[in-house]
């Protein structure tokens, strides 16, 4: 046996070799040079936030350690009193979750059909959903906008919400579909066997399995309608308009005016990324779900 181990070894490769021998506290300390270095931006924009207009043109930011006096929360004071700001925040809120519980939901409901539903045309249904999937948003830009004035929804809070649910389906019916298709036919027709139907089965045996699968979706959805710019920029209004274009028209007016830019970027910044740690743990269940059997 001890012959055996030494050969195995001796036919491990030199990289193979170094990772093994990494794998314990050289590769923690890496791992956490690497999360310290990818929050760097995150943290100077923290610092800079909480310095005076004339500090931030001054210097650094990393100024403020040697000279704490700097931290202010006069730019957040300002940042409340700035109208747009406040209004555009609200706005990214109103756009954001109905835009994210509408691609879930429908997209639930979708990937359960696709998945345990016999209905005619269904595979090649869901293969051009597939081929949606392709589809950049750049080229529905020009006709949506045409028929969003056509029928009066052009610069409104629900034309911007209904393009990001048209093109967050596509993406949520395949990501579900796979992964509804995975639970044990032998559960469902245990249920079927109990009297459930369609919508109990749905409610009460899929939702539930799927929990991993559906938060990941919906992380993936919140992201990417709060960072939006390009759509909000093109269907929204000034009235309507999310935190990322108030940012925009703030640096295009004034340009100077940092001690509102600063904490509305770290603002804009950290809501989405305080969602994506809180869900952490399902994130990552839900997008590796299926990659190992």
């Amino acid at each position: 046996m001890t012959t055996t181990v030494g050969v195995v070894k001796a036919k491990q490769s030199l990289p193979a070799r170094i990772t093994a021998r990494a794998g314990g506290g050289v590769m923690r300390v890496f791992l956490i040079l690497v999360a310290l270095f990818w929050l760097m931006p995150t943290f100077g924009l923290l610092v800079s936030s909480l310095r005076g207009p004339t500090d931030i043109s001054a210097s650094g930011w990393w100024k403020v350690f040697t000279a704490p006096a700097q931290i202010t929360t006069e730019n957040y004071s300002s940042l409340l009193e700035n109208e747009e700001i406040r209004d555009s925040l609200f706005s990214t809120v109103m756009i954001t979750v109905p835009a994210t519980v509408l691609v879930v939901v429908i997209g639930s409901l979708a990937g359960y059909a696709f998945a345990w539903m016999d209905f005619p045309g269904r595979d090649w249904w869901f293969m051009a959903v597939v081929g949606l999937l392709v589809v950049p948003v750049q080229v529905a830009l020009v006709p949506v906008s045409k028929l969003f004035g056509k029928i009066g929804i052009f610069e409104t809070t629900i034309g911007v919400i209904l393009f990001h649910v048209a093109f967050g389906l596509p993406f949520a019916i395949f990501l579900l579909r796979n992964f509804f298709a995975q639970i044990p036919r032998e559960l469902l027709e245990a249920a079927r066997l109990d009297g459930a139907g369609e919508i109990r089965l749905f409610t009460r045996v899929v939702m539930p399995l799927g929990g991993p699968a559906i938060a990941s979706l919906g992380i993936f959805q919140f992201l990417w309608v709060w960072n939006d710019l390009l759509v909000a920029l093109i269907f929204a209004d000034s009235e309507s308009a999310p935190i990322t274009v108030a940012l925009q028209r703030q640096v295009r007016q004034f340009g100077n005016n940092i001690d509102v830019l600063a904490p509305g970027a770290f603002v804009s910044m950290i809501i989405p990324l305080a969602v994506f740690f809180a869900f952490q743990r399902q994130f990552v269940t839900g997008a590796m779900a299926g990659a190992v059997k």
